[in-house]
């Protein structure tokens, strides 16, 4: 009997040192998994956070030409480390910007099975749509009916109540007073405005503030080139498109944005503003109704 209960024992001894390496070898399995599948996860993330990345910043260059974009998207990759990772960069304004990363990403657990590493591809979109809505605008406004020739010089007259006569108007967002109208000419207006709203033209003598706001915008874009202009240049400045179908004299309606940029400092003799406009992505949103196209755009990611 006493045999037996030894016997018994045995087995069981036997038994047990059997499930527990059976247990451990389940238990490092799933530590490696959980530690490979860990690992892919936070690379693929990062390598998709890149990605977005360079196709938002990739976009703000496709007004202008494919180098740009090419220079963008690659400052982007190498901020990340990830520049060897590009497999595809295809742009145009029409159709946004593709950037597609691929990249081998090296195992831990499964190299025990000869798999040394698995690829991840990711990629991003984005596009351009005309600004429907946005802050910052300035108080100067041109009718939809002007044909814009972009990097032709163009002549704002500095004349209150243009805007019902002819093609470029002096408007109060900030409420009347030339007062008002200089702080907004400098600074932009800093409430959102959108296709459909009505605003009010100014009145009164605005040469002075016009001639002021101007200037100080110029004095505060040191690092503007005839060959670079920075993004952030504060001689870019959002305007207004606007018409005046069914407003009361002395009021216009917003049916678009556009971007104009100054070329030249004002003397107490000029009576224009001198500048280019320009198509340019920005900060701005779509907006409830379709906007008039004047070369102001907004960046958006498409799935």
């Amino acid at each position: 009997m006493r045999n037996l209960y030894k016997k018994i024992r045995k087995t069981e001894d036997g038994s047990v040192i059997v499930l527990v390496a059976v247990a451990m070898a389940g238990l490092l399995m799933m530590v490696g998994i959980v530690i490979d599948g860990g690992n892919l996860y936070v690379s693929k993330s990062h390598l998709q956070k890149t990605a977005n990345a360079a196709a938002l910043s990739g976009a703000q260059e496709i007004v202008n030409d494919r180098t740009a974009v090419e220079t963008v998207v690659d400052d982007i990759l190498a901020s990340h480390n990830e520049q060897a990772s590009l497999s595809a960069l295809e742009s145009s304004k029409e159709s946004g910007i593709r950037v597609a990363l691929k990249k081998d990403v090296p195992l831990f657990f499964a190299t025990l099975f000869g798999i040394e590493s698995l690829p991840i591809n990711v990629e991003a979109k984005a596009g351009l749509d005309p600004v429907g809505e946005a802050r910052g605008a300035v108080p100067l406004g041109i009718h939809e009916q002007v044909e814009l020739v972009y990097g032709d010089i163009y002549e704002l007259k500095v004349d209150a109540g243009d805007s019902q006569n002819g093609h470029f108007g002096i408007l109060a967002l900030q409420g009347p007073g030339a007062k008002n109208y200089e702080e907004t000419l400098k600074s932009g207006f800093d409430e959102a405005l959108q296709v459909g709203d009505v605003v009010n033209t100014q009145t009164g003598n605005i040469a002075g503030p016009t001639m002021r706001g101007v200037n100080h915008r110029i004095d505060t874009s040191p690092n503007d080139t005839v060959d670079y202009i920075p993004r952030d240049s504060n001689r870019i400045m959002l305007v207004l498109v606007y018409n005046t179908d069914g407003v009361s004299q002395g009021s216009v309606r917003i049916t678009g944005f556009a971007y104009f940029y100054l070329e030249e400092r004002m003397g107490n003799n000029d009576d224009s503003i001198r500048g280019t406009f320009m198509e340019y992505a920005g900060p701005g949103m779509a907006g409830e109704k379709t906007p008039y196209d004047r070369g102001a755009y907004m960046i958006k990611l498409e799935e």
